[in-house]
Parts: structure tokens; C-alpha cells; sequence
């Protein structure tokens, strides 16, 4: 069993309980990132990416900062989804310029020759236990994961690309070695979520950021099945935990998406039509979205009106506002507050 959830008043977790807000809460994927001057200040401070992932006190830091600054209603952890493929036993680097790359790619690499590394992980846990009881009982506390599709795209080509070509031609070329990948990233992310629901997490999302690149056969074998199992063993753990997913890109099979997982809200992302979605989706289930991060980037009259759809879209279901994808870091700070005092005033 996991912990009891001890946060009446926070709002994010009263709507995941399916209760809908006249003000909805807001949080923003990435928001603890390189917007914000006091992060990017942080980052100097170290020697990459990843030694500020695995220094805890650090990453609790980088996690807190938008709370500081915004209070926004949940603090998102400060980590990445490749941590999944570091303890699975690739080497992990990320690039200035180029973004993250791990060796040996599994494209030509067998998956049994790695070596599980699953204290990697370690450090993460420790963060998590450093924010949670800094948050007041107000703020939900989101842990997160990469979905088993999105981060096997990246085992295999050993980078992330535009179109996921290398990927999606081994999982039809060799569909047993493309699902031993699958499973034991399934395995060690229910740990993962594990280890942080234990340490003080509130809730947890799952990330498939390319989700959108698969044909719907591919889509049913690689991110629905996958994630509905993920998410069955995780509740076998922690069976109240709420969980969000974010297929992004799954336009038109979100419906199935639903159904199939059996997720507690849903994430959508910018080219999804507010409107389209309320009336396509069950009633009363909980949505969060889908504000376009370049309007939020670009500020004025666009940014009025977009938030002022959103709202009126989802006004009679729960829903939580946040972005179709992850803040931009040219974001104005200016922009972030306009957005807060729309939706809070």
C-alpha cells in the first residue's frame, strides 16, 4: 500500500479526485527550467545537466524555484526522463546544442549486455524527500516518468529525432527484441514511480512526448498497451495514486487512450481544439492543457483570447490549466504572471 495522501486543501489534488474548481489550478510543464534567471544561475553552477539532476539539494532547489517565484499549484520534480536509461545501464550525456545522447544505442546493441545500475536513481529519491516537506499543504507535490514508448526511442537511436525513424523501423523489423526493451522499461519506471511515491510525491505523470509518430496499430502495441500495464502494476503498489498521461500528438485516439489505461486525467497538448475535446470526451473526466507555449511566449491579444478559450472549453468538467508542451526558455517572466492573474483573477 502506499502513503495516505494528507493534502485536503490542495487544489490539483481535489480536481484528480474528480471535483471541478471555479478557478482551476495551474502548473506548467518545465516550469522549473531556463526561463527563469534564478535557474539558469543555478546551472552555471554546475558541470552539466546531470550532475544537477544528481545533486539533491541542488534539483530540490531547481524544483522549488517556480513555487517561489509563482505558486503555481503543484511543483513538478526536477529530473528527466532519461534517468530510466541511465540505470538501465547506458552512459547518458547531454550536449550543448545537440541534446542528450546515450551509448551503446540499442539499435545495434543487445539490451541483455547492459549492466541494471538502479542506484542511479538513488539521488532522485533523496530530492523528492527534500521538497515534500518544504511544500505547504496547499501544493501538489507531481512526481513523473517517460512513458515506455517515448523512452525506448531514445534507448534505440541512442538520441531523440524529429520523426523517430530508427525506432519505429526496428519495433516492425524485430518486435521481440523491440518488446524486451519495452518490458524492462516498464519495470524499472514502476519502481521508479515507487521510490518517489514513497519518498513524497502527491501524484505522478507520464510523459510520451513522440507518441504522435506512430501508425494506430503501432500506436495500440506501443503506447496504450505498454502504459496500461505500466500503470495496472503501479496501482498494484499505490492503487489511490492519481496519474496523469500526456500522449502527445494522439489527437483523435486520446478517447482510446483513456479507456485502455485507465489513467486518472488526461494531458493535452496545443493542436487538440479545446471544444473538440469536451464534447469527445467523458464526461466529468478530468483534462489538463493546452495552452500553446508560443502564445504564451508571444504575450498580448493571442495570449487573451487563447486563455479565455481554454477556459470557456473546459469550464464544466475538472481541469487543470497548464501548457500543450513544455515552456519555452525565451518566455518573458511578464507573460507568466499575466497568465496567473487571468486564471486567478
Amino acid at each position: 500500500m502506499g502513503k495516505s495522501r494528507k493534502k485536503p486543501d490542495a487544489p490539483l489534488l481535489k480536481l484528480l479526485a474528480g471535483q471541478k474548481l471555479t478557478t482551476p489550478p495551474i502548473w506548467l510543464m518545465r516550469q522549473a527550467g531556463r526561463y527563469l534567471p534564478e535557474y539558469r544561475k543555478l546551472r552555471e553552477q554546475k558541470a552539466g545537466f546531470l550532475p544537477l539532476v544528481e545533486d539533491s539539494e541542488a534539483a530540490a532547489e531547481a524544483t522549488l524555484q517556480p513555487i517561489n517565484r509563482f505558486h503555481f499549484d503543484a511543483a513538478i520534480l526536477f529530473s528527466d526522463i532519461l534517468v530510466i536509461p541511465y540505470a538501465l545501464g547506458q552512459d547518458l550525456t547531454f550536449i550543448k546544442g545537440e541534446g542528450p545522447k546515450l551509448t551503446p544505442a540499442l539499435v545495434n546493441h543487445r539490451l541483455d549486455l547492459l549492466t541494471k545500475l538502479p542506484n542511479r536513481l538513488t539521488p532522485i529519491y533523496e530530492t523528492v524527500r527534500r521538497v515534500a516537506h518544504r511544500l505547504s499543504p496547499e501544493t501538489t507535490f507531481l512526481g513523473f516518468a517517460g512513458s515506455p514508448w517515448t523512452v525506448a526511442t531514445y534507448m534505440v537511436a541512442g538520441e531523440g529525432s524529429r520523426d523517430q525513424a530508427v525506432t519505429r523501423a526496428m519495433a516492425y523489423r524485430d518486435p521481440q527484441a523491440f518488446s524486451e526493451i519495452i518490458e524492462a522499461i516498464i519495470d524499472l519506471t514502476v519502481l521508479y514511480l515507487d521510490g518517489q511515491i514513497e519518498a513524497g510525491v502527491d501524484a505522478v505523470q507520464l510523459f510520451d512526448s513522440w507518441a504522435g509518430t506512430l501508425s494506430p496499430q503501432q500506436f495500440e502495441r506501443w503506447v496504450i498497451d505498454p502504459t496500461a500495464r505500466l500503470v495496472e502494476k503501479l496501482r498494484e503498489k499505490h492503487p489511490n495514486i492519481p496519474i496523469i498521461g500526456f500522449p502527445k500528438g494522439a489527437a483523435s485516439r486520446i478517447k482510446a487512450y483513456i479507456a485502455d489505461t485507465q489513467v486518472t486525467a488526461i494531458g493535452l497538448d496545443e493542436t487538440i481544439d479545446p471544444y473538440w475535446a469536451d464534447q469527445y470526451l467523458p464526461a466529468d473526466f478530468p483534462v489538463q492543457g493546452n495552452l500553446d507555449p508560443l502564445v504564451l511566449l508571444a504575450g498580448g491579444e493571442a495570449l487573451d483570447q487563447s486563455i479565455t478559450t481554454i477556459l470557456d472549453a473546459f469550464s464544466e468538467r475538472p481541469h487543470i490549466f497548464n501548457l500543450g508542451h513544455g515552456i519555452l526558455p525565451q518566455t518573458p517572466l511578464t507573460h507568466v504572471s499575466h497568465l496567473l492573474e487571468k486564471i486567478r483573477g
